[in-house]
């Protein structure tokens, strides 16, 4: 599609912005898609140009992580695996049918996960966490959310976060960290089933890849920097806006 050089540059900054917000607290696709969509690209493909600049996002936030050893490639391997097959067969479903019906049930979830983190003990909100962690859960969470990334995806940073501190036991911090190396398979294998249908504007997807990247290496450093103090309350904030929005785009023309 023709768009102008200022707009795309727009849009490159648009992505530095989400992929900062992103690797601390997830959501950086409400910020994103509705930009793409703004400026005339339809759904599907907005859905999966975005995926082409989280993938870049998610992954320089996820190298950043293992190069500060608060993820361990090898134990998130196999799980990242499933994660991306769940991810893929998300993707694939959502280019056959409508996704509008689950606007309804995100918010209300968004919301739930904004009050686990505001309510959570202290010690899931710090650096610490299960002296045995469950990771055999790992999987369990990634195939899940990787399902439902792939097929929608507002959240899903967050979902992960959530999965990996209440249900395997890490510390925030680490669930963070983990959370972008599964939100990098799904993008990852969504991309793949987004490009066999050939939906990606290239273009303007590589120019807001390289604002993603640049953003989430930003915000991955501050995360490492500024712990649970600065990822919670950001968790919580991102939930309850990308809450807001969804309702606000469901019914705020009945308030009009």
């Amino acid at each position: 599609m023709d768009l102008s050089l200022e707009l795309m540059l727009g849009l490159a900054l648009v992505a530095m912005i989400a992929g900062f917000v992103d690797a601390i607290a997830g959501g950086g696709g409400m910020l994103t898609v509705p930009a793409l969509l703004a400026v005339g690209v339809p759904p599907v493909q907005a859905l999966a140009t975005n995926k082409l600049q989280g993938c870049f996002a998610s992954g320089s936030a996820s190298l950043y992580f293992v190069r500060s050893r608060l993820i361990s490639p090898r134990a998130v391997l196999l799980p990242g695996i499933g994660t991306a097959v769940g991810a893929w067969a998300g993707a694939a479903v959502v280019t056959r049918v409508d996704a509008t019906q689950l606007m309804g049930v995100i918010p209300g979830l968004l919301l739930m996960l904004g009050v686990y983190f505001l309510l959570a003990p202290g010690g899931t909100m710090a650096n610490q966490e299960r002296a045995e962690p469950r990771l055999w859960l790992m999987p369990v969470v990634g195939v899940m959310v990787g399902f439902y990334d792939g097929f929608f995806g507002p959240g899903a940073g967050a979902l992960y976060t959530a999965g990996f501190s209440a249900l395997v036991g890490f510390g925030l911090v680490r669930a963070t960290a983990n959370a972008k190396v599964f939100n990098f398979a799904s993008n990852l294998a969504a991309l793949m089933s987004f490009l066999s249908a050939g939906l990606i504007v290239w273009q303007l997807g590589l120019l807001m890849a390289l604002g993603g990247l640049i953003g989430a290496r930003m915000g991955a450093g501050l995360v490492v920097c500024r712990g649970a103090k600065l990822v919670r309350p950001m968790v919580i904030g991102v939930s309850v806006l990308m809450a807001v929005k969804l309702l606000w785009e469901q019914h705020g023309q009945w308030l009009q």
